[in-house]
């Protein structure tokens, strides 16, 4: 799949130590996958966020290579700079928020390469959004943004064009753009997988409302 693959994210490691530089560069190209939910009023919102939170946490790493050489690096240094602030400062806050938004997309890509669907609308991906928005939204959003998502899964485009978006356009057999979804998160959940567990076990998860 033309948008989801075309930046490979290095395997998980044995230690889950994940890289930060190879992470980013990776990550920095899924942004635009929002654009193919159309929505502007809703998913511009979602990759702009995404992208300040890129941009957040590749300037901390920039500022010093060598000491946030992984993402476990940041939390831990953040830990002790910022003292009684943390974890709701800096690069730890800025990856809090964008593993969200990542396992918004993966949930939604999820939950389409399992088949899941409306079988009197089966083109529809409402019930694929808002199963990705419950688990890794809903509980952080107040209520004027949980109405505003919930509004917008009516205005989502059809799988099939939303499928045609992240091959850029290219008609490509819906099995085989599945196939490419189910390689893409073979490779990614892991990872995302391994950074909620370390925000679990640093206790650096905030349940603040945005």
């Amino acid at each position: 799949m033309a948008l989801l693959l075309e930046h490979e994210f290095k395997p998980l490691s044995a230690d889950k130590q994940i890289e930060t530089l190879p992470f980013l560069e990776a990550v920095a190209h899924l942004p635009p996958f929002f654009d193919c939910l159309g929505t502007p009023i809703v998913y511009s919102p979602v990759k702009a966020d995404l992208t300040g939170n890129i941009k957040k946490i590749r300037a901390v790493y920039d500022s010093n290579p060598a000491k946030f050489k992984t993402l476990q690096n940041i939390l831990e240094v953040e830990k002790e700079l910022h003292g009684s602030a943390w974890p709701k400062t800096g690069a730890t806050l800025a990856l809090m928020w964008l593993k969200r938004g990542l396992k918004f997309m993966l949930v939604l890509l999820q939950s389409i390469s399992d088949g899941e669907r409306d079988e009197e609308h089966p083109n529809l991906i409402r019930v694929n959004a808002m199963k990705a928005y419950e688990i890794a939204l809903k509980k952080y959003h107040g209520w004027m943004l949980q109405k505003l998502f919930t509004g917008s899964v009516y205005a989502l485009p059809y799988k099939s064009d939303l499928l045609k978006a992240l091959e850029k356009g290219k008609e490509v057999k819906e099995e085989e753009s599945i196939e490419k979804i189910h390689q893409f998160l073979t490779r990614v959940t892991p990872i995302l997988d391994a950074i909620y567990e370390m925000y679990t076990k640093m206790n650096a998860e905030l349940s603040y409302k945005a």
